[in-house]
């Protein structure tokens, strides 16, 4: 049988695809990774669906590039680096189970987050979620990639809000992490009270070799994620400055003493883009919103909720008069209820990074509290030597592991249409990269670019790295090249 008759014989005629339109789709993205086609696209519906199409790779030696969300994508982890076969696990959609009591869910790679959130919240309940996703990101592909979520008291490590997975590995065994591991099936473990929210396993911590792999290890089928118990009261309030540290200081302080649920760090251009509906809206809010804003929100839950908001209250006002920082329900241009709306949910269409300029590139990295001012005027004095204009960069800082680190992250705006300007980003990715890691900057999730940068610094990781993907995919099947080798 040829390739094509083999894909078929596993997931179906209907699933395959080699038509020039789709694979044109999935051999770009938004990065600046070189584009490749890759020889076809399968959508498998379910875990012995994927596990057929591993044998089936170690088999013929074919690549496969796992993906779960839409585009449009950014990051170059699922262009194909050396051809192969896509396996688009979007139609695997299913939400398998929410249980309020263990306050944890479980669903496959093809929930996307405002599904997730919709059915989580009939059970009183929402997941922490990152600041306004893409209305086509898959969760477990969010969870996966360790983006930080917007809530940092619930922020415990790294990981979260990612609990326990199943994954069908390099050498095509399935293999399911933490609690999930066993023993019995999942039915049987939901029979004895047990719902996969235990991430530790005996040995060692697996799960943590599948985030931020790229789909190098294996292809996740299945994960849990933590819930919350949805709010019943909330009050948003911004605090602005012209000074980030000024913010820094209180919302350091606020995440230390577990006030607040969502808490983060804006500047002007980030609120305009979030808010803004073209680019004259966003120029204009732009010009309307202080420099710098911090954006917090006091909740109430099920039980004494407005006692629990009353005391939080008094407790933020007492601190922000002791640091001399005065906050609002509202700033120029801006309304906190109204911002508190937009981050808690997806984004429409376009993206909210796009509507500028119609292109964006993320700079992202880990530090820690001290060191954020430093690394802005390090990236500041990068935008002025290249000839970037200042106004359209947006900064994002979150608090992350309740406020033990902080993520910085620039969002680069540009007319991906304009070669000029597609070249200046290029080079100003790198350049910045290189200077931001040169003064602290932990690049802790380096995609396309940044890989090499990153694992140059770093010869044990690396090599570590390489004995683990040849153990988990001695065959290196798995999206090969998308790591440091």
């Amino acid at each position: 049988m040829s390739e094509k008759e083999e894909l078929v014989a596993i997931v179906g005629a209907e699933n395959v695809f080699d038509d020039p339109d789709n694979l044109e789709m999935y051999s770009k993205d938004m990065s600046f990774v070189k584009p490749r086609k890759p020889n076809y696209v399968v959508e498998p519906k379910n875990a012995e669906e994927v596990q057929e199409l591993v044998k089936w790779a170690n088999k013929t030696g074919t690549p496969l590039i796992p993906v779960s969300s839409g585009p449009p994508r950014f990051r170059g982890d699922t262009v194909p680096r050396f051809g192969g076969v896509i396996v688009d696990l979007s139609g695997m959609n299913k939400i398998i189970r929410v249980d309020r009591p263990d306050r944890v869910a479980m669903v496959e790679p093809g929930v996307r987050w405002g599904e997730l959130q919709e059915a989580v919240k009939q059970e009183g309940m929402r997941v922490p979620m990152p600041l306004c996703p893409r209305n086509s990101k898959s969760v477990v592909g969010s969870c996966l990639e360790r983006e930080p979520h917007i809530i940092p008291k619930y922020h415990l490590d790294h990981s979260e809000p990612l609990l326990c997975a199943e994954v069908v590995y390099g050498t095509g065994d399935i293999y399911r992490t933490g609690e999930a591991a066993g023993p019995g099936t999942i039915e049987e473990q939901w029979k004895a009270g047990r719902y996969q929210k235990q991430q530790m396993g005996v040995q060692m911590d697996e799960f943590r070799l599948l985030q931020c792999a790229q789909g190098t290890m294996g292809i996740v089928t299945w994960a849990t994620v933590r819930c919350e118990v949805l709010p019943t009261i909330k009050k948003p309030f911004i605090a602005s400055s012209d000074r980030i540290e000024d913010l820094l200081n209180l919302a350091y302080r606020l995440v230390r003493l577990r006030l607040g649920d969502e808490l983060f760090i804006l500047n002007n251009q980030n609120m305009a883009l979030l808010l803004g509906d073209s680019a004259q809206d966003i120029e204009t809010l732009r010009e309307t919103i202080p420099p710098w804003n911090l954006f917090f929100c006091i909740a109430g839950y099920e039980h004494l909720a407005e006692e629990r908001v009353d005391y939080q209250e008094k407790d933020i006002a007492e601190i922000a008069k002791d640091l001399g920082v005065k906050y609002s329900a509202a700033v120029p241009g801006v309304s906190a209820s109204e911002l508190l709306k937009t981050v808690t949910k997806p984004s429409g269409e376009p993206f909210w990074k796009l509507k500028y300029k119609g292109g964006c590139q993320d700079l992202f990295f880990i530090t820690s509290f001290d060191n954020i001012p430093k690394l802005i005027r390090t990236m500041n004095e990068m935008i002025v030597i290249k000839g970037y204009p200042s106004p359209n960069m947006g900064i994002y800082v979150q608090p992350v592991c309740q406020g033990h680190g902080h993520q910085c992250e620039f969002s680069l705006t540009y007319n991906p249409d304009s070669d000029v300007e597609k070249d200046r980003i290029k080079d100003l990715y790198i350049s910045a990269s290189e200077s931001l890691m040169n003064n602290g900057a932990f690049f802790s999730r380096p995609y396309d670019l940044l890989t090499d940068m990153v694992f140059s610094r770093d010869g044990a990781s690396r090599d570590a790295l390489r004995k683990i993907k040849s153990v988990y995919d001695p065959n290196n099947i798995m999206n090969p090249g998308k790591l440091c080798f």
